[in-house]
């Protein structure tokens, strides 16, 4: 239903604001309340502006004017207006022509000042939204997806850069690749987190710079392509696979035996090959292997420590 407001104001005041104030609400879908509109001969002027106009209101709008504010019953019809308001069942709405003296009683409201009769269609527009309740403010979106991820901060990075990290360890994993990774690839798996593309690409910088990962830098600072560091590799690892340890048992086994390079025993394992070449690269960071790594990234061991075998042994 259409809201209806009482317009209390001066006589003076209804041929050269009222009425086409009035008659502009009409048009904005409120039904204005007005004497000349409602009243005729005969009518009590009690039950008519007490019973059926306020009472009947749900916002009440003052004119206040040089006029109004010396009229007794327009401090009647704010007194009125103020039992309604305070029992929650009408909005007081004071329009000020004229700068007008404001009444002690409607200072602790908002008012809205109208200085061009000729011209407030702005005024028009906040105290029609104000009759209808609506907020004229930027609709709020969601938040970025990246602040309610579950993925913990690694170690000196913050949350974009892990969720950035994490994404780049699963991918090699699930392509079952050692190969380099362009950042490319790696995109539009980020994007879900409603990630943009210039913080991913400051988020490779910062992950080379850290030594996640090591990245192939061209002379403007790009990184085209890039492979998970060794010490990048364990800190997902070690956060995400609770069995490595079983794992890292069982892939010492295999090159203790000679049992293929790092391909041939991720198939036998049923493990990805970055899983078991991250196990190559601690065992070589150890001194406990040497071992060269073709192209394709295949990776044949030369030489075992004795060490190896002993640790090996004595699980």
């Amino acid at each position: 239903m259409n809201p209806k407001v009482f317009i209390s104001h001066a006589s003076e005041d209804k041929d050269r604001f009222v009425l086409e104030f009035a008659q502009k609400l009409f048009s904005r879908g409120v039904e204005a309340w007005i004497d000349k509109w409602e009243m005729f001969p005969g009518d009590s002027l009690v039950d008519k502006i007490f019973e059926e106009g306020l009472k009947e209101a749900q916002a009440v709008i003052i004119v206040v004017s040089q006029y109004s504010i010396i009229k007794p019953w327009v401090r009647e019809e704010i007194n009125a207006s103020f039992v309604k308001r305070v029992t929650g069942k009408c909005k007081l709405i004071p329009i000020v022509l004229d700068d007008a003296n404001v009444p002690e009683c409607l200072r602790s409201t908002l008012w809205e000042p109208i200085n061009d009769l000729n011209d407030y269609g702005e005024s028009l527009d906040r105290i029609v939204n104000s009759i209808f309740g609506y907020i004229e403010k930027p609709k709020l979106e969601r938040s970025p997806r990246y602040l309610s991820t579950i993925i913990d901060k690694y170690a000196s990075i913050n949350k974009i850069d892990s969720i950035v990290f994490s994404e780049i360890c699963k991918f090699a994993i699930e392509q079952n690749t050692s190969n380099q990774i362009s950042p490319s690839q790696l995109y539009e798996y980020v994007k879900t987190y409603d990630i943009n593309e210039t913080a991913f690409n400051e988020s490779i910088d910062i992950l080379d710079r850290k030594g996640f990962i090591e990245g192939v830098r061209v002379i403007s600072g790009a990184i085209p392509v890039f492979n998970i560091s060794t010490f990048g590799m364990d800190h997902y690892i070690r956060a995400n696979i609770k069995n490595f340890d079983s794992i890292t048992e069982k892939v010492c086994v295999y090159i203790m035996n000679s049992e293929g390079n790092n391909y041939e025993i991720a198939e036998k394992l049923n493990i990805p090959v970055v899983i078991v070449s991250h196990v190559y690269n601690l065992l070589k960071q150890k001194r406990l292997i040497k071992f060269q790594i073709s192209i394709s990234g295949h990776i044949w061991v030369n030489d075992i420590s004795p060490e190896l075998r002993r640790i090996v042994e004595q699980r």
